[in-house]
């Protein structure tokens, strides 16, 4: 492969900058641009070793005093020779840098280059290297630590041994049939039917925990509903912890959707805060109306909130009770976990009886109720619990071995799927040859996870998530 480099950091000045290089006799063009105090040449460095230098431009002018280490093939991120340079986080000096590896023979590496040499070089497999992108993305605590362990190989050690039981049985299989002279055990029906019970059991596992995967992951889009001056922007800016919506005592202030992401519970939630739902004549909030409602049906958790607070100076209108009641009914009816937040708890400790509402048998009741005040925070916890009732972590031995997306959720499906055929043919009475034909659809499918059989264009289309440097 041809010699690649890239600037590994930001593009903002910084305290420190580096830039990285792979490819074969990189070491060479190395030398071009970095004159070490100790006056050794560069290849003759001593291997994963920081060494103070001189970093100099295409034309041998020195541009920053730095470090340089070198990574010889395969012991690298990449597997082939590798090397880092470490100066000041200067753009312009970086610039300078990369351009001198360019004049010496470098090109510019492109989106997750180095990433993808190390999965072609057999470093990563596909699991791993998506894991790289996730642990940058990381928006957690707990996504950081399920990319960390993703990255150190806790999902590929959950389908390996998958793999191997099916490779066995089909390997066995062809054996017998390529060479039926050779003392070679047949693979009895039972034994088949074994292994893909298994197979199918561990994936099953593997599906159930993929939920949990892509909350851990992405986050829970969580629509914040309720009728005007119900606290939905005081809400929203309580649990962003700064004042992200504007807040007045004037209902209908909110005319768009407003998003934000929050922790809640230790879930992150993609919050969107919207337009009160009332019947209006103002076309500007009707849009807002109508954006609600898409927020809504593309939500996969559900705030309602009420004012609650009883107001003995100011009774509520018979309308507003009318608006209630026809949006806890727009709510149960999307199926989707919906929780009731009666806020604005430290104007009274009482809440009128708009919970009574939800008492029609053919309602979707909400997960939990929760009572809380956004502007003191008392209840706020209340809401964390409840969130993360509905967003359990699990277990923590699940960390690393979580399917994180919908790639890899797709591909363990068809891979059960097809186990899944395989084990009722069995059952059926077909031959072992027919059923084998479902367990090879298997591995196929287990292998565009891994990484074994992926296309080109799965490849493609993973690393062109990653960053330049990376």
């Amino acid at each position: 492969m041809d010699i690649i480099a890239a600037i590994a950091t930001g593009s903002a000045a910084s305290a420190i900058g580096i830039v990285r290089i792979s490819g074969a006799d990189c070491f060479s063009a190395c030398g071009h641009v970095f004159r070490a105090a100790n006056g050794k040449p560069f290849h003759a460095q001593e291997p994963r070793k920081l060494v103070m230098g001189d970093l100099l431009d295409c034309e041998g002018r020195r541009i920053d005093r730095g470090m340089a280490v070198r990574f010889p093939a395969p012991n690298s991120y990449t597997g082939e020779d590798s090397a880092e340079f470490h100066c000041h986080g200067s753009p312009v000096v970086l610039r300078e840098l990369l351009s001198a590896l360019f004049a010496a023979g470098a090109r510019q590496a492109g989106p997750g280059e180095f990433t993808k040499r190390a999965f072609l070089n057999g470093r990563l497999d596909l699991t791993q290297a998506e894991a790289v992108v996730d642990l940058i993305d990381a928006e957690t605590a707990a996504a950081a630590r399920n990319a960390a362990a993703q990255l150190d190989g806790g999902l590929r050690r959950r389908l390996e041994p998958i793999q191997e039981a099916l490779l066995d049985i089909v390997s066995r299989f062809y054996a017998v049939v390529d060479y039926p002279d050779e003392d070679i055990e047949d693979v009895h029906p039972r034994e088949i039917a074994q292994a893909l019970v298994s197979a199918e059991d561990a994936l099953t596992y593997l599906l159930a925990a993929c939920k949990r995967g892509q909350v851990l992951k992405s986050g829970v889009r969580t629509a914040i509903m309720g009728l005007p001056n119900a606290g939905k922007s005081s809400l929203l800016n309580a649990l962003a912890g700064y004042d992200r919506a504007i807040v007045t005592d004037i209902p209908g202030t909110t005319r768009d959707t407003v998003e934000e992401s929050a922790l809640c519970g230790g879930v992150l939630l993609r919050l969107i805060d919207t337009a009160g739902l009332r019947e209006t004549e103002d076309t500007v909030e009707q849009l807002g109306v109508e954006r609600s409602r898409r927020a809504m049906a593309n939500a996969e958790l559900i705030l309602l909130l009420s004012d609650d607070a009883v107001h003995p100076e100011r009774p509520r209108p018979r309308k507003h009770w009318e608006d209630f009641r026809r949006l806890l009914w727009e709510v149960s009816k999307t199926g989707k976990p919906w929780i009731y937040v009666a806020t604005k708890r430290d104007l009274s400790g009482q809440v009128a009886g708009s919970i009574g509402m939800i008492g029609d048998a053919d309602w979707n009741g909400p997960a939990a109720y929760v009572s809380l005040s956004a502007k003191t925070g008392e209840g706020l916890e209340d809401l964390e619990d409840a969130v993360s009732a509905l967003f359990p972590a699990g277990d923590p031995g699940e960390t690393g071995s979580l399917l994180t997306d919908r790639r890899q959720e797709d591909a363990a499906r068809r891979a059960r799927d097809a186990l899944r055929r395989g084990r009722a043919a069995l059952t059926g009475g077909l031959t072992p040859d027919t059923v084998l034909t479902d367990v090879e659809e298997a591995l196929d499918a287990l292998g565009e996870l891994t990484g074994r059989t992926a296309k080109e264009e799965i490849v493609s289309r993973i690393f062109s998530r990653f960053c330049v440097g990376k």
